[in-house]
């Protein structure tokens, strides 16, 4: 497979997911939406759901749609990171790129739909937190933690589904990620992917949003930083453990 069709097909994957994530994101926290205060069980659902129809659009390429599980498969030992895609440099790179353009064009897409409620939302915080996460206590360390843990158990599961986000289908995956949000989401959001926080908040940062105050590049870092070490524990764990249970 070219590393044109890998790139296409993550972008596409990536735009999905991060275009329905954020939106159902925006329809619980903005105001006048007809999911306004929604609840954080409807995030993790709608996440869960974005995740799946990601996975089905970008199947082709493996559906990574995260840097976090492409690192993963790479710490894995595993020589390909999709059918006829071999572990290279350039792959990876490939990889990283379609899911960054793919996350940036969802949340602009996103932005799009609701754009008479971003202009009609006085909160920038609430708008903020459509495109990209936050911690509910700010503690850098701790923050970084919790987020290593949730990638962790995202790569570690996806890589125990058949060696691939596509091992079982979409679904397992689509439950794995509400299950993690709603177990392990309280306390940054769990973003569990850099691209998909990255990509929105360089979209907050440059779109036109109305009141839309900082993009907090300060915490930026930290959903970059933590789900990039827990998809490379969980590549290594689901390298090591079949060596020594047997």
């Amino acid at each position: 497979m070219s590393l044109g069709i890998v790139f296409l097909s993550e972008v596409m994957g990536t735009m999905m997911l991060t275009l329905l994530g954020c939106g159902v994101v925006a329809n619980v926290a903005l105001k006048g939406s007809k999911g306004n205060a929604g609840g954080f069980l409807l995030v993790n659902w709608g996440w869960g759901l974005a995740v799946m129809c990601g996975v089905f659009v970008a199947a082709k390429s493996g559906a990574h749609l995260n840097p976090a599980v492409t690192v993963g498969i790479l710490s894995s030992g595993a020589s390909n990171y999709a059918p006829e895609v071999p572990i290279t440099f350039g792959s990876t790179l490939t990889y990283f790129g379609g899911e960054m353009l793919g996350a940036f064009l969802g949340a602009v897409f996103c932005w799009v739909a609701y754009k008479q409620h971003f202009d009609g939302e006085q909160d920038a915080a609430a708008k903020l937190g459509v495109f990209s996460t936050g911690p509910a206590i700010r503690s850098y360390g701790w923050n970084v933690v919790t987020e290593v843990i949730g990638t962790f158990v995202l790569v570690f599961v996806i890589l125990h589904f058949g060696g691939g986000v596509t091992g079982l289908g979409p679904l397992p995956v689509a439950l794995l990620v509400v299950g993690i949000g709603a177990s392990l989401g309280g306390p940054t959001g769990y973003a569990i992917n850099p691209a998909r926080d990255l990509g929105p908040r360089i979209a907050h940062a440059l779109l036109p949003i109305k009141g839309k105050g900082s993009s907090d590049w300060s915490y930026s870092w930290v959903p970059i930083v933590g789900p990039l070490v827990g998809g490379a524990l969980g590549g290594l764990m689901a390298q090591w453990l079949p060596l020594v249970v047997k």
